[in-house]
């Protein structure tokens, strides 16, 4: 069984600057109900299919698998929810842990957020200096509910 243990930060993009190239990321979902969601992604050249449980505070069920590039984009184009996530990742390494910076195209262009995963909910980490609020509660910062409701339709100065 595999668990996914992140915790999610928005981006002081004042203070980051990306150290390596990105890879972009196009992805979409297949199913974004509450208790489930099923993601068809592609991360450069790699088709991948994941499922995600339920989240329980910064905790859910998570498995990956790799699937045919030909499928996924025939599953991106004809059969995932609308709009596509798009956006490049970014791995940054601070203080021994990888951190991922996605950058968000398309609908959710202005949205840069970081994610750090980790071994047990209790993992201490040491916030780069670019991190700012944490986000990893609030459900709007999920992939799958940028679909339903895009960053570009949010009140900014709430946001």
């Amino acid at each position: 069984m595999a668990e996914e243990i992140e915790r999610k930060f928005l981006v002081d993009t004042a203070l980051w600057r990306a150290t390596a190239a990105g890879t972009p990321y196009r992805q979409g979902y297949l199913s974004s109900v509450g208790e489930r969601v099923v993601r068809v992604r592609i991360a450069a050249n790699r088709g991948l299919l994941t499922i995600k449980g339920l989240a329980t505070g910064i905790s859910r069920l998570e498995f990956e698998y790799p699937i045919p590039l030909a499928d996924a984009a025939v599953m991106l184009d004809q059969l995932c929810e609308r709009p596509l996530i798009e956006k490049t990742r970014y791995r940054e390494v601070v203080a021994g842990r990888i951190w991922e910076v996605d950058v968000f195209h398309g609908d959710n262009d202005g949205l840069v957020m970081a994610e750090v995963e980790l071994a047990t909910p209790a993992d201490r980490i040491e916030l780069p200096r670019w991190a700012g609020a944490e986000v990893s509660n609030d459900p709007r910062y999920f992939n799958n509910n940028l679909v339903a409701q895009p960053y570009r339709c949010w009140r900014h100065d709430h946001a």
